[in-house]
C-alpha cells in the first residue's frame, strides 16, 4: 500500500476510534489520541510526512485561536483589581517556584522558563467537556493572562536560543513590544467603532447568514494575524491566540460562533496535532537510563507548582475549585513540547532532557485530566 494512502489511513482510523476508546478505558480523548499516535508511529503505521506535520502544526495554532475564544476581552479589561492582584501574584508565585527547583535540583537556566509556561490550550477542552463552570472561567481568565507571559517570554527566549544575546534578539523584544502596543491601540479604536457604530458588526457577521459570512471573517482574522506573526517572525501561537479573543470581544451577538469553531478543530484539526505529537515520541527512548524518573520529577514539579500558587485563589472559589484551576494550568502540552524542542536544537538541553520534556506533558495530560474528573465529580456531589 502506498505510504500516503496508509498514513491517512491510519490517522483516520484514530480519530474515528478514539470517542469510543476513551468511553470505553474512562480516559479523556486527548491522552487516548497522543497514545494511539505514539504506539502506531512506533510499529510504523504513521511516518513523517510533509502534509502531516503541516496539517499537525495548523491544528496546533487552531487549538490556540479555539482558546483565544473562550476569553472576551471586555471582561478581562473589567477584571477587579482583587483578582488580577491575585492573578500577577500566581504567576509570580508560578515563576519563584521555577527558580527555586531550578536551582535546588540542578537544572539549567532554561528550565526556569519552561517549568512555569502556561497553554488554555487544553483549558478550552475542559471547557467542551464540562461546560461553562465558574472554575473554568477563573482558568481561563487567569491562564489567558499566563499565556500571554509565557509566550511573550517565549518569543524572546526563543529569539536568545536561535540569534544570541546580541542585536537579533534586541530586533525581536522591539518587534514584539511594537507589535503588543499596535494590537492595544487596534482593540480600543474597534471597541470606539463598533460602540458608536453598532451596526458594523452584524453587517460584518449578520444574524441570518445563509453564507457562512461569519466562518469566513473568523477564518480571515486568523490567516491575517498568522501571516502578521510570519511577517515579524513572532511566535505564530502568538497571534492564533489574539485572532481567537476578536470573536468574542467585538462580535458577542454570534453566540454560537465559538461553538461552530470549535466543532470543526475539535472533530478533525486538533486530534491530528495530538496524534502528530504521540508520533513524534520515540517509544523506544522508554529504555533510556534515568528518562522515566527525570519525566516524573518534571511533571510533578510542574504540577506541585501550580497547586501550590492556586492557593492564591482560595478567597475567590472554593478549595476544590481553586485546585482546579491550579490543575487546569498543568498540562501546557503544546508551549512545553515548542519550547523544549527549540532548547534541544540550540544545545540547551541534552537528548535525556528533551525526551523527558515530552513524556513529561504527556503524563501530564493523562494524570491531570483523570485528577481533573475526580475533583469535578466530588464538586458536583
Amino acid at each position: 500500500m502506498n505510504d500516503s494512502v496508509l498514513l491517512i489511513t491510519t490517522i483516520s482510523l484514530i480519530i474515528i476510534a478514539s470517542p469510543f476508546l476513551a468511553k470505553l478505558f474512562r480516559l479523556p480523548i486527548t491522552p487516548v489520541e497522543i497514545i494511539l499516535g505514539s504506539i502506531f508511529g512506533y510499529v510504523g503505521l504513521i511516518h513523517s510526512e510533509h502534509l502531516f506535520d503541516i496539517v499537525a502544526e495548523f491544528g496546533f495554532l487552531y487549538l490556540m485561536f479555539i482558546a483565544g475564544t473562550e476569553i472576551n476581552l471586555k471582561n478581562v479589561l473589567k477584571i477587579p483589581v482583587s483578582l488580577m492582584k491575585k492573578i500577577v501574584l500566581y504567576l509570580v508565585i508560578l515563576y519563584g517556584l521555577s527558580l527555586f527547583i531550578s536551582f535546588n535540583l540542578n537544572f539549567s537556566n532554561i528550565f526556569i522558563v519552561l517549568l512555569p509556561l502556561i497553554s488554555v490550550g487544553l483549558v478550552a477542552s475542559l471547557s467542551k467537556e464540562y461546560g461553562k463552570q465558574e472554575w473554568i472561567n477563573l482558568s481561563m481568565t487567569a491562564g489567558g493572562i499566563g499565556e500571554v507571559v509565557s509566550i511573550v517570554l517565549l518569543t524572546i527566549t526563543s529569539s536568545a536560543l536561535v540569534s544570541g544575546f546580541g542585536i537579533g534578539l534586541v530586533e525581536s523584544i522591539v518587534a514584539l513590544s511594537l507589535f503588543l502596543v499596535f494590537m492595544f491601540v487596534l482593540f480600543r479604536l474597534m471597541q470606539l467603532v463598533f460602540w458608536w457604530f453598532p451596526e458594523v458588526s452584524t453587517a460584518l457577521m449578520p444574524y441570518k447568514d445563509n453564507k457562512e459570512q461569519d466562518i469566513r471573517l473568523s477564518m480571515g482574522i486568523f490567516f491575517l494575524l498568522i501571516a502578521t506573526m510570519i511577517y515579524l517572525d513572532l511566535e505564530l501561537a502568538f497571534g492564533a491566540f489574539l485572532a481567537g479573543i476578536f470573536i468574542p470581544s467585538f462580535f458577542e451577538h454570534k453566540k454560537e460562533l465559538p461553538e461552530k469553531l470549535a466543532s470543526f478543530g475539535f472533530g478533525f484539526l486538533i486530534p491530528v496535532f495530538f496524534v502528530h505529537i504521540g508520533y513524534t515520541f520515540n517509544l523506544e527512548a522508554l529504555a533510556m537510563d534515568g528518562l522515566i524518573q527525570e519525566a516524573i520529577i518534571i511533571a510533578l514539579a510542574i504540577i506541585f507548582m501550580r497547586v501550590v500558587a492556586s492557593s492564591v485563589f482560595f478567597s475567590e472559589v472554593s478549595k476544590t475549585e481553586a485546585i482546579l484551576v491550579g490543575l487546569s494550568h498543568s498540562m501546557p502540552l503544546t508551549l512545553l513540547i515548542a519550547m523544549a524542542t527549540l532548547a534541544y536544537n540550540a544545545n540547551s538541553i541534552d537528548t535525556l532532557h528533551y525526551y523527558a520534556f515530552i513524556l513529561a506533558a504527556i503524563f501530564q495530560v493523562i494524570f491531570v485530566m483523570i485528577a481533573i474528573r475526580i475533583f469535578n465529580t466530588k464538586l458536583s456531589l
